[in-house]
Formats: C-alpha cells, sequence, structure tokens
C-alpha cells in the first residue's frame, strides 16, 4: 500500500457483547476475534493499526467479505497514467479535458469526425460496445483505462476518488456512482431516483451474490494488465458484458471496487418507451450471464427458513409463521452461544424481513408471469401477491416520509415487468432457467477467526 489505508465500516457491522464477535458483509458473515484483533479493527478506522503481516491479512479477511472498505489516501497513480476509451455510434462525443482519449467509431453509418485532442479508431463494422471497448484497449498504452460511454457527463475531479484504490495491487477495477441528471420531466425524475446504475451512496466489494453485485460500464476505470489477463470483454454480449467482466475478475482473484464518492451523470432514455426497451434488454442479458456463470443470477438469496415463514403468511397462518420465526431465532442462539440473545433475535429478525423485500421484489420483477396465472387460478393468493406490490411502496413512503415512492409506483412496476419480460425471453432463448430458479442458503456462515 502507498501511504496510510483508513478502512469503513459497513453499514450492515454489528459488534455486540465483548467486541470478540463481528456479523458483517455480503452476503452476512460471523467472525470470532481475539482482543487483539479487536483491537486492530477499531485502529483500522483511523489507519493507526499495526503495519504487519498478520495484521494485513486479518483486514483483508474483512475487506474480502465486504464488511470492511478501504480508503486509502493516496496511491501510485496519477490522471497521465490513465488512457479514457469512448465507444460510439453515430454521435461525436464530449471527451473528458485534460486526458488522452481514444474515441472508437463502432461502425457509424456516417462515420464521425475526430473531437479535438482526441485519437479516433474507426471500426468497418459494428461489433458492440464490448468488441468497440476492446478495439480501444489493443491501442492504450498507459497502466490505466477509463471506460466512458458518450452519454455519460464528467464533472470536474470524478476521477480523483478512484485512482487511490489502485494502490492496493489486487484491485484490478473501480467504478463511480453514476446517477441519473437532474433534469425537469417526469423521466428524469424517475430515473435519478430509481435508475439500475446507481448502486447506492455506501462504497462496497463488488461480486456475484453480494450487495453490489455488479457495476455498469458507463464508467469504469481499471488496470490494463488485469484486464489483458482474462481477455478483456466478451464480444459475444452485446448487453451484460460489464457484469461478467466483473465476474471473471473476480473468478481470477482480482479485487473489484465500488467507490460512490466520485459521482458522474447518466442522461436517461428519451421516452417511457425507449426505457422499458433498455430494462428489457437488460433482463435478456440474465440467461446468457447465467450459462457463462453458474448459481450467480438467483433472482432471490435467503435461508429456506425464511421462505418457510413467508409461504405461511401467505397461507394466512400468522401464528405458525411467528412460531417459526421464533423457533429459527432460538436454533440460531444455540449455535452462536457467544453472541447475545438480544443480537442473535434481532439477527433472525433482519433476516426474515430482508427475505420478504426480495420475495416481493422476485414476484414483482422476475416472476410476475407466474403470479399472474395464479392470481387468476387461485383467487385466495391475490391478497398476498397484491401485498408483494404494496407493500415495499408504502414502506418506503413511510420511511422517506414522502408521497413520492406512491407517486412512483406505476412506472416503476412497468420498470421492473419489463426488466422480467427480458428475463424470461432470455431463458427461452438459452433454454437455461438460471434467473429464475431461487438461492436458499443458510444461515450466517460461521467460524472466521
Amino acid at each position: 500500500m502507498v501511504g496510510v489505508t483508513r478502512y469503513r465500516r459497513d453499514s450492515s457491522w454489528q459488534q455486540p457483547g465483548d467486541g470478540r464477535v463481528v456479523i458483517a458483509g455480503s452476503p452476512l458473515r460471523l467472525f470470532r476475534v481475539s482482543a487483539g484483533g479487536a483491537h486492530v479493527l477499531a485502529a483500522s478506522l483511523s489507519g493507526e493499526h499495526p503495519d504487519t503481516a498478520i495484521v494485513q491479512q486479518l483486514l483483508d479477511r474483512f475487506v474480502d467479505a465486504g464488511a470492511l472498505h478501504p480508503e486509502p489516501a493516496d496511491g501510485p497513480f496519477t490522471p497521465d497514467d490513465v488512457t479514457v476509451v469512448m465507444p460510439v455510434l453515430g454521435v461525436t462525443p464530449e471527451p473528458p479535458s485534460a486526458l488522452r482519449t481514444i474515441v472508437v467509431d463502432d461502425g457509424s453509418p456516417v462515420p464521425i469526425t475526430a473531437p479535438p485532442g482526441t485519437t479516433l479508431l474507426r471500426l468497418d463494422v459494428n461489433l458492440g460496445p464490448a468488441g468497440a471497448r476492446d478495439a480501444g484497449l489493443d491501442h492504450v498504452t498507459t497502466p490505466l483505462v477509463a471506460f466512458v460511454d458518450a452519454d455519460v457527463e464528467l464533472p470536474d475531479g470524478w476521477l480523483q476518488p478512484l485512482l487511490p484504490h489502485f494502490a492496493d495491487p489486487r484491485v484490478a477495477l473501480v467504478a463511480p456512482r453514476v446517477r441519473g441528471t437532474e433534469d425537469a420531466g417526469l423521466l428524469a425524475g424517475y430515473e435519478h431516483r430509481h435508475s439500475p446504475l446507481d448502486l447506492g451512496d455506501e462504497p462496497a466489494r463488488v461480486a456475484a451474490g453480494t450487495r453490489v453485485s455488479y457495476v455498469p460500464a458507463a464508467v469504469l476505470v481499471c488496470r490494463v494488465d488485469a484486464l489483458r489477463s482474462v481477455g478483456g470483454f466478451d464480444t459475444d454480449l452485446r448487453v451484460g458484458e460489464d457484469v461478467d467482466l466483473v465476474w471473471r475478475l473476480a473468478d481470477a482473484g482480482h479485487r473489484c471496487r465500488y467507490e460512490p464518492a466520485a459521482v458522474v451523470h447518466h442522461r436517461p432514455r428519451s421516452s417511457v418507451a425507449a426505457m422499458l426497451r433498455q430494462r428489457m434488454g437488460y433482463g435478456r442479458s440474465a440467461a446468457p450471464l447465467a450459462t457463462r456463470h453458474p448459481g450467480a443470477l438467483a433472482p432471490v438469496r435467503m435461508s429456506g427458513w425464511s421462505l418457510g415463514v413467508w409461504a405461511l403468511l401467505a397461507l394466512r397462518r400468522p401464528w405458525l409463521a411467528v412460531a417459526l420465526a421464533g423457533g429459527t431465532a432460538a436454533a440460531l442462539q444455540r449455535k452462536l452461544r457467544d453472541v447475545p440473545a438480544e443480537a442473535t433475535v434481532q439477527l433472525a429478525l433482519r433476516g426474515h424481513l430482508a427475505a420478504g423485500r426480495q420475495l416481493a421484489k422476485g414476484v414483482t420483477r422476475v416472476w410476475w408471469p407466474l403470479a399472474l396465472v395464479i392470481a387468476v387460478v387461485v383467487p385466495r393468493a391475490r391478497l398476498p401477491l397484491m401485498a408483494a406490490y404494496v407493500g415495499p411502496v408504502v414502506a418506503d413512503a413511510m420511511r422517506a416520509r414522502s408521497p413520492q415512492p406512491l407517486i412512483d409506483a406505476p412506472l416503476q412496476w412497468a420498470d421492473e415487468a419489463a426488466y422480467g419480460t427480458g428475463v424470461w425471453w432470455g431463458v427461452a432463448l438459452e433454454r437455461d432457467a438460471g434467473p429464475l430458479v431461487p438461492d436458499l442458503s443458510g444461515w450466517p456462515q460461521r467460524g472466521d477467526r
């Protein structure tokens, strides 16, 4: 590492009792540490931890679990070490100033002209975003490359929060937060609040099955040698190539980071119809990705016990659901005897509530065609299915103390239905049902010391 690295705790962090048990990460894990380890974790917040191999090994374990997030003070690279690659089709982009830039014209019917101060690479045949980025990557001579889409607005200083992460030689990719532009109009406002490119305001490791399982290629900064070692983007993918790249880098042992301290802005689609077509395209990518990464596209991930609790509620057996939830909390307490009972009950309750939210999202987003058939055939199922649509929206409105989630709800339901339609379309084409199958895992992993 270069300079002092401080660490930030993930929002999932719990350290009950004497501090020797930590519950944190994504997916949630349980760690047991010594008194000295607890002291190191406390000191890591200010960067005052001892600089030894065993301490770094401890911190790396928490970083790799998504429980701690590094905040390096500086790194070995500057903007002079970065080449921007911009794939374009039919439009002349506005490249970032003061950075060497390669504009890749991806077979535009009318060739574009090179913007001032850039290198223009013309492709005779349209290869798609993955192929255009790979073509640009072949001409990069700097250690870092920044892929930037033409419909992204880059504010001054956007690169500075990203570069220090490359002080860690294992980091191969860092992505900023991508927010919708704050333009006037219904669609722009909706995209600003609900864009699938916006992954929130918390830093995260990026890996399949975690809270931030992907980052969009709207803006990505990558280590060139790591990218070339995995073969760059998969040119057979017209959509989802960014998700595939992140997962292949992670599978190869590299780290990928999401850094929301850097914020860029993405211009929304021109109409609701165009937005829904985009979402459908995102959904179609799920099946090809599932073929390449089995098990990574599960629509929900939860304990089978949590599924049982919500199934009992859907069957209108609330007391049985409460009994099952209480039983799982008691069973978890027996497994985690060194964790205070109050923390164990909270952990179990949080797991069940999060599972309910996931199930509702699964119904409205991926399983909605099945839900529609069930609602027609089984009248008793209509109320719980309706609750899957209405419940999360009402909860969001109450949490925000604003009616805006209720106003956004119809467009959000259409948004999710378009994505789900794309998923089923892709499943039919690929003959791979992976994106439709839930992952019923157990309780938080334990035993890390």
